[in-house]
């Protein structure tokens, strides 16, 4: 196989949008991906042909869309080689699947328990930490990270100790785009018997992602940065972990037995799976996986990693212009400040240019205080990218630039 990106453009329909007059060049996709025509006909088909609740029907609208969607299931299970399907649990996103686990480990802590993060994470995997170790009287343990935005290895190692229940980190930046050593990550943090989560919501569209080689215990990724619809999301977990997991909420599908004084809840994977599942999103999801698996995987990484090199490069020869991250590993993200003009500014008027980028503090607050930045403007890439569009962003910066002085 080869990978063609002109080819693979034809296949977002979006793409072919003017925006301000200009051509679209969407460099957001840290935020969200745009969706392939096939995974929009999968949502649709969905709602004309078989729309209907899964598992409990009847009727053969149930049985279709009951083996369209643990199909789904199938698909993304074999994607990251889970040992089981039963532990690919469907959620509404990355920060819901995290949230399972905080809510669970908050009723297992105690107090003098710890926690450990990292200074580079996005809210949803630091806040929720944050509420869980509040509840028991545990301690939050930080790992700093260095002016390039690498995790400090060594103070890492020193953090971890007998009273470390649960690690959690990023497998790529959202905010920098540095890509974590996990494996190596996961291996210290069993050497105190901690339970590990990977936030994967940034590291999942870029492959090879294999949780029994990683040996994490929980990983944790969205649909929508994976080109499937938002609301959709996977909480993948040890069987082992996950069939004594305290349950995240409860109600239909997730019940085994139901009186006026007391309940037992359903093997996995439903037990963790309360009410009426995001369906159509689910099976589109799996077409996602589907298409993506389908495609050249050396060739999208050596694709992304052309844009990246790139785009470093002309950042680099940009007078006036910081890069915000500088890892030696790094893929998908370029977030930069310039000497002159707030990141709002140069988002607003790059808009006016066509061109879409993120700006802020990518909900990432203390991790732009450890740069002393107010925030930054985040270019992010995705396969379907090109070097000409990097051209268009940089020339339209220039004229940002010149407007700002």
């Amino acid at each position: 196989m080869s990978f063609d990106v002109q080819a693979i453009r034809k296949e977002f329909p979006i793409l072919t949008r003017m925006v301000n007059g200009k051509p679209l060049v969407y460099l957001d996709n840290a935020a969200t991906t745009h969706k392939p025509q096939c995974v929009i006909d999968a949502l649709v088909d969905y709602y004309s042909t078989c729309n209907s609740n899964v598992h409990r029907g009847a009727h053969k609208l149930a049985d279709e869309a009951t083996r369209r969607f643990e199909g789904a299931r199938d698909i993304i299970a074999s994607f990251i080689n889970a040992p089981s399907r039963n532990s690919v649990i469907w959620t509404s996103g990355t920060t819901e699947s995290i949230n399972i686990v905080a809510n669970g480990l908050a009723q297992l802590l105690q107090e003098g328990d710890e926690v450990i993060v990292t200074s580079m994470e996005h809210h949803a995997n630091l806040v929720t930490w944050q509420q869980a170790c509040a509840k028991k009287g545990a301690k939050l343990n930080i790992v700093p990270i260095n002016d390039k935005g690498e995790l400090d290895i060594a103070e890492y190692r020193k953090l971890l100790t007998s009273n470390t229940k649960l690690v959690a980190f990023p497998h790529v930046s959202n905010a920098l785009g540095t890509v974590n050593p996990i494996i190596e990550l996961t291996r210290l943090a069993k050497t105190v018997d901690a339970l590990v989560l990977i936030d994967g919501a940034q590291g999942i569209a870029h492959g090879n992602v294999d949780v029994q080689a990683i040996d994490c215990d929980f990983y944790a990724f969205s649909g929508h940065k994976m080109y499937a619809p938002m609301g959709v999301g996977i909480l993948w977990g040890k069987e082992s972990v996950l069939e004594s997991w305290p349950v995240w909420q409860t109600g239909g599908e997730m019940i085994s037995t139901v009186s006026f004084t007391e309940a037992t809840w359903n093997t996995l994977p439903f037990r963790l799976e309360a009410g009426t599942p995001n369906v159509g999103d689910a099976i589109a999801f799996g077409e996602a996986i589907r298409w993506f698996s389908a495609l050249d995987l050396e060739g999208i990484q050596a694709h992304e990693k052309a844009l990246m090199d790139y785009a470093t490069e002309k950042a680099k020869e940009f007078e006036g212009l910081m890069i915000v991250g500088d890892a030696s590993d790094k893929v998908g993200v370029l977030s930069f400040v310039l000497d002159e003009g707030h990141p709002a500014d140069i988002g607003f008027l790059l808009d006016k240019q066509g061109i879409a980028i993120r700006t802020g503090d990518h909900c990432a607050q203390p991790l732009m205080n450890r740069f002393n930045v107010p925030g930054t403007a985040r270019a992010s890439f995705a396969i379907y990218n090109t070097l000409e569009e990097i051209d268009v962003f940089f020339n339209a910066l220039r004229k940002v630039k010149a407007m700002l002085a």
